[in-house]
């Protein structure tokens, strides 16, 4: 649910948002320019597949070409462009590739957010950061759902890197006193994601292609699934809310529909709605993956009023009818 004084609060506001060519990070900045924010864009690679050239998005915004590990851009444009306020989400967001390769994976999500964060220490104009961390930071609990008071315990490193991220977030608060708050959601989807490995799109487009759709692990795995433009509604919210609280500080909130799946209740939920009846191919293969994890969001639901505007039906629903109208378009 969003505030009803959206549209005064971001107008003419400069936001600096990182990982903007990314799935998530094309959607908000969408989103901020309807808003009509004063967006710029922090981007490191030019992906012309990403939504934020495809829709020539990318003409609207300030584009800053560097990286999240250069900390003298990043004082830079906090300090040229006069930001007011920051979302983080510029990470390595693959689990097989932290796996594969760990070193580039804590450079960017660890090294990369520190940076972000002392270069806002020094900035005179920063009053919002928004930190995108995940359910991955809580590691592997012994009870379930998982709430914000548990402790941050990765393990394997593409967990390791959200825990230390999340940290980073609060220490820079609770010292500091920065305006930082920090998001965790399970597993977002939606239309523009193009990481096919991925068990939503890698399913829809394994059906439109009239392919068993893969599924690496036993398909026992249990996950929390969240609509992109949900957690979209939940950035933008939290952001707004920082800026009457202080007391927000330092605090992180989870994000979720409170209906854990597994991955076979899923790509079997996909193929029902879909119409395209396919046996999955479950191979087993995935490896330093948690069984079992999903989230308790009562906190945002009572300091927010955070309410999700999709279910997981709806939000499948339009995720599925983007695929149909976008897989075969020419990048």
């Amino acid at each position: 649910m969003l505030n009803s004084n959206s549209a005064s609060f971001w107008l003419d506001h400069p936001v600096l948002v990182t990982g903007a060519t990314g799935f998530v990070g094309s959607w908000l900045v969408k989103r901020l320019l309807s808003l009509r924010a004063n967006v710029i864009c922090l981007v490191r690679d030019w992906t012309p597949e990403s939504e934020l050239f495809h829709t020539q998005t990318i003409e609207k915004v300030t584009l800053v070409r560097g990286s999240i590990d250069d900390q003298f851009l990043l004082e830079r444009i906090l300090g040229e462009y006069k930001i007011r306020t920051v979302f983080h989400l510029a990470a390595q967001a693959i689990v097989e590739i932290a796996n594969a390769n760990p070193l580039s994976t804590f450079e960017t999500n660890i090294r990369g957010t520190w940076l972000l964060l002392e270069a806002c220490r020094h900035s005179t104009t920063i009053q919002h950061i928004i930190v995108a961390s995940s359910d991955k930071a809580y590691g592997e609990q012994p009870n379930l759902p998982y709430d914000e008071r548990m402790p941050l315990q990765g393990k394997h490193p593409y967990d390791v890197s959200k825990s230390c991220a999340d940290l980073l977030a609060h220490t820079y608060a609770a010292t500091y006193g920065l305006p930082t708050a920090i998001t965790r959601c399970g597993n977002i989807f939606g239309g523009g994601d193009l990481n096919w490995n991925r068990l939503v799109p890698g399913t829809v487009r394994s059906l439109l292609r009239s392919e068993r759709p893969i599924i690496r692990s036993d398909g026992s795995f249990v996950r929390d699934y969240l609509y992109v433009e949900d957690v979209i509604d939940a950035y933008v919210l939290l952001a707004e809310a920082l800026s009457m609280n202080q007391h927000l500080r330092g605090e992180a909130f989870n994000f979720s529909y409170a209906q854990p799946q597994t991955a076979l209740e899923m790509v079997q939920r996909i193929i029902s709605m879909m119409d395209i009846h396919l046996t999955p191919d479950v191979r087993n293969e995935a490896k330093n993956e948690i069984q079992n994890q999903y989230l308790n969001a009562t906190k945002a639901k009572q300091l927010l009023h955070w309410s999700p505007r999709f279910s997981l039906e709806k939000g499948l629903h339009a995720t599925i009818e983007w695929y149909r109208a976008n897989l075969n378009r020419p990048h």
